[in-house]
């Protein structure tokens, strides 16, 4: 999976990239093929800020974090991006109304 990094204010270190690969690594674990994933760092008076847009077979994601630490706003941005595909993946199993008494009460009629 190919990484695109960009940043304007900070540069980019290899401790910075192992980090957001490790964060988009966890979206594999979901079975979903990730898309050309694109990660913005920028510098915000005193915190950074972390973008991140994945593609991915299920829909596109985006997701943002910002904190003083670097690398705690990119643990943000990858447990948002976690969240939301744990949402879009298992969308159709959680559904809010239940249709098994709508098939037992047929199964009722078919029997009677």
């Amino acid at each position: 999976m190919r990484i695109e990094i960009t940043s304007k204010s900070v540069a980019i270190t290899t401790p910075m990239q192992n980090r957001v690969k490790a964060c988009l690594d966890k979206l594999i674990r979901h079975n979903v093929d990730i898309i050309k994933p694109h990660v913005i760092i920028t510098m915000e008076g005193k915190a950074f800020q972390i973008e991140a847009k994945v593609n991915t077979n299920v829909g596109q994601l985006f997701a943002s974090g910002q904190h003083e630490d670097l690398y705690v706003a990119i643990n943000q941005m990858g447990q948002k991006l976690e969240r939301q595909l744990n949402k879009v993946t298992h969308k159709e199993a959680a559904r809010r109304h239940d249709h098994t008494n709508v098939l037992s009460v047929r199964e009722e009629e078919a029997v009677a």
